[in-house]
């Protein structure tokens, strides 16, 4: 009987290599394949670098695990489609006054799809990653749902994903505690204790984006005013890309109370600033978006909203608008709603869909 063929997307590190793992043993013709999203790996250099410090993409590893399992592996150069759809994205839109989120861009423009395409045109049956999240098939319809492990869910990075993609992908981690996934990865004889978290931005080092922006963008240090939300001026600032809804360090401003970012207008390149409690909405405009059910568009509905990965989501209606676009109304106001972020939408641990906050 001839194993059903997985594209497996191995950045090298535990959770991909794992997925590996548990995919050769459920049976599955499994072919790994690296996509390079950064920088080139200097092999000749990399052998005296701890594997954490070798990029985003550990290719050493990757191939030290195909060659464990058994199993081909391959790299395959997706600089191009990353420098476009993510990291020119990101800077586009700190230096439009909103907050990007990266992640959600790269799997719907980069991993995913590029995953998809290649197994297309091998004649692939499936494509999996190391994702923490579930496809649950119910009837015919299949779901994009939470993983098991809350703590690890990564579902809020994938809801931009093609709905008809979903019959086709494996997650295997989806029902594994992080706890499980570490012992299985020493017993693979990875390096655990120097294998850390992901926690940043891939491209950006110690998570310092400014710095990556102004290395990046020169000309986007262009200073404007600090205001109060009545107009009033409260300083300088050095360029609306390096602030955020929500943020207080790093403002150099002194008023006798703790300032808070509270919106960034690009028009007159101004930060306004306030209180803690000015940051606080009770709804926000999402548009760009991706549903798995269209019949949101159809009349309110009660969801769960989550408007940015570490936060918990919060019960909310949504209301579609006529020119395809959401409002989102929060049973209790959320705090620093940042355009440029996402709000995904959840059913218990379905995911409905979501997009893109564009204002508050």
């Amino acid at each position: 009987m001839t194993k059903p063929k997985v594209m497996l997307g191995m950045s090298g590190g535990v959770d991909s290599s794992v997925a590996a793992a548990i995919l050769v043993e459920q049976g599955f013709d499994v072919r790994g394949v690296t996509l390079q999203v950064w920088e080139q790996e200097d092999d000749l250099v990399a052998v005296s670098k701890r594997w954490q410090e070798r990029g985003c993409c550990k290719v050493g590893l990757a191939r030290y695990v195909a060659k464990r399992l058994a199993i081909p592996h391959e790299v395959i150069d997706t600089r191009t489609s990353f420098q476009a759809g993510v990291i020119d994205d990101f800077l586009a839109g700190y230096l439009a006054g909103t907050t990007p989120n990266p992640c959600v861009r790269c799997n719907e423009r980069v991993k995913i799809r590029s995953l998809y395409q290649i197994a297309e045109e091998r004649g692939a049956d499936f494509v999996a990653t190391g994702h923490y999240a579930r496809i649950v098939q119910e009837g015919s319809s299949y779901n994009l749902c939470r993983a098991h492990d809350v703590r690890k869910d990564q579902s809020y990075f994938l809801y931009r994903i093609n709905p008809t993609w979903l019959p086709r992908l494996l997650f295997p981690l989806g029902s594994m505690q992080k706890s499980e996934v570490w012992a299985r990865a020493e017993a693979l004889g990875l390096p655990t204790d120097e294998l850390k978290e992901s926690q940043e931005i891939c491209f950006v080092a110690q998570g310092d984006y400014r710095s990556f922006i102004e290395s990046e963008v020169p000309t986007s240090k262009r200073p404007g005013d600090f205001t109060d939300t009545a107009g009033n001026v409260l300083g300088r600032h050095e360029g609306i890309a390096y602030y955020t809804p929500g943020q207080r360090r790093g403002l150099g401003i002194a008023m006798g109370q703790r300032l808070y970012v509270q919106k960034v207008v690009a028009e007159t390149q101004t930060v306004v600033l306030g209180p803690e409690e000015d940051l606080f909405d009770s709804r926000c405009s999402v548009a760009d978006l991706n549903l798995f059910d269209p019949a949101f568009l159809s009349e309110p509905r009660q969801a769960d909203v989550k408007v940015r990965y570490a936060t918990p989501a919060a019960p909310a209606t949504l209301v579609p608008n006529h020119e395809g676009t959401m409002t989102v109304q929060f049973r209790v106001p959320q705090r620093a709603l940042s355009p440029g972020q996402s709000a995904v939408f959840y059913d218990g641990d379905r995911v409905l869909g979501g997009g893109i906050i564009q204002s508050t």
